[in-house]
C-alpha cells in the first residue's frame, strides 16, 4: 500500500492527481488527509474531501495515533505527502510526531521507506531548507511542486499531472502522465511558430 497525506497547504490538486493516477494504475492506496486540508479541497477543488476518500482503498484519520500506519509493523510500502505544508516538514525533519500522518512519515524513515515529500511554499526561508536537507540526508525524496513546461500543459490538470508523474517515478511506477523530454529540437516549437 501507498499512503497519499494530504495537509493544509495551497495545492491539494498535487494530492488528487496523484491519488487518482495511482487508483488508475490498480496500485493499493491509503489516504489521510488533515483537517486543514478539507478545507482547502473544499476551496480550491470545489469538492467535498469525502469525494476523494471514494478513490483510495483504506482512510486513515490524521489525528488517531491508534492508526496501523502508525507502527513499522505496517505493511505500507511508501507515504506521499502533496502538498506539504512548513509545519509539517518541520515535523518530520525534527523527529516531532505530533499527529499520526507525521508518524507515519517518521516510520518510513526510521523503516528506510520511501517517503516523497511535495512542499508548497515559495519563496523559503533558510530554515525551510535546512528541514528539507534533514529529510534529504535521512532518505527521503524532496520533489518541490515546480512542473516544467515543456510538454506544453494545456490545463491546470496537466501541470498537477507533471508533478503526480514525476512522484510516480520515483516511486518505481510506470506511467504516462506528462509528456517526456525526447531531445527533439521540434518538441520545444509551438504550434505555429516559425522562429
Amino acid at each position: 500500500m501507498i499512503i497519499v497525506a494530504m495537509t493544509g497547504a495551497s495545492g491539494v490538486i498535487y494530492g488528487e492527481r496523484i491519488l487518482r493516477a495511482l487508483r488508475d494504475l490498480d496500485q493499493k492506496v491509503g489516504l489521510m488527509i488533515t483537517d486543514t486540508a478539507r478545507e482547502i479541497i473544499r476551496y480550491e477543488l470545489g469538492k467535498e474531501p469525502e469525494s476523494l476518500e471514494e478513490l483510495a482503498d483504506e482512510c486513515f484519520d490524521a489525528d488517531d495515533f491508534t492508526s496501523p500506519v502508525n507502527s513499522g509493523s505496517s505493511p505500507f510500502r511508501a507515504m506521499v505527502i502533496a502538498p506539504c505544508t512548513m509545519k509539517t516538514l518541520s515535523s518530520i525533519a525534527n523527529g516531532y510526531a505530533g499527529n499520526a500522518l507525521t508518524r507515519a512519515a517518521d516510520v518510513c524513515l526510521k523503516e528506510r521507506r520511501k517517503l516523497v515529500v511535495v512542499p508548497r511554499e515559495t519563496p523559503l526561508r533558510s530554515v525551510h531548507l535546512e528541514n528539507m536537507l534533514k529529510i534529504s540526508m535521512e532518505g527521503g525524496i524532496i520533489l518541490p511542486a515546480m512542473p516544467g513546461f515543456y510538454h506544453r500543459p494545456a490545463s491546470i490538470e496537466e501541470v498537477a499531472d507533471f508533478i503526480a508523474g514525476k512522484v510516480l517515478d520515483v516511486l518505481g511506477i510506470e506511467n504516462q502522465l506528462f509528456r517526456r523530454w525526447t531531445g527533439d529540437i521540434d518538441q520545444r516549437k509551438p504550434e505555429g511558430d516559425m522562429s
